[in-house]
């Protein structure tokens, strides 16, 4: 499971990669791809401090999915025996008795 992330710019969910490196250089907590490379054009640097608080929210929360994601106990569905088709409800043996 990969950790979700919100954009501080625009508010956008992204999903960096596992390793927190694009291609082209590293991923950014705050920001998604685009907001990141107008950032870096306009020479806004992204604050540390909040880099390890968006990097540690982000942790928490796939802790929490990871919590509630454990399976269901699975039922038996499935009927005891298969159902009365129209022909045979109609006629004197068409109800069913009780299984002793």
């Amino acid at each position: 499971m990969r950790m979700l992330f919100e954009c501080v710019e625009c508010g956008s969910h992204y999903l960096p990669p596992e390793q927190m490196v694009y291609p082209d250089g590293p991923a950014s907590p705050l920001w998604c791809t685009h907001c990141q490379a107008g950032q870096l054009a306009a020479g806004v640097h992204e604050d540390p401090l909040l880099a390890r608080l968006a990097l540690a929210a982000a942790r928490s929360a796939l802790a929490g999915r990871v919590a509630d994601e454990t399976p269901p106990a699975r039922a038996d569905v499935r009927p005891s025996r298969p159902p009365l088709s129209r022909r045979a409800r109609s006629g004197p043996g068409g109800v069913r008795g009780k299984l002793a």
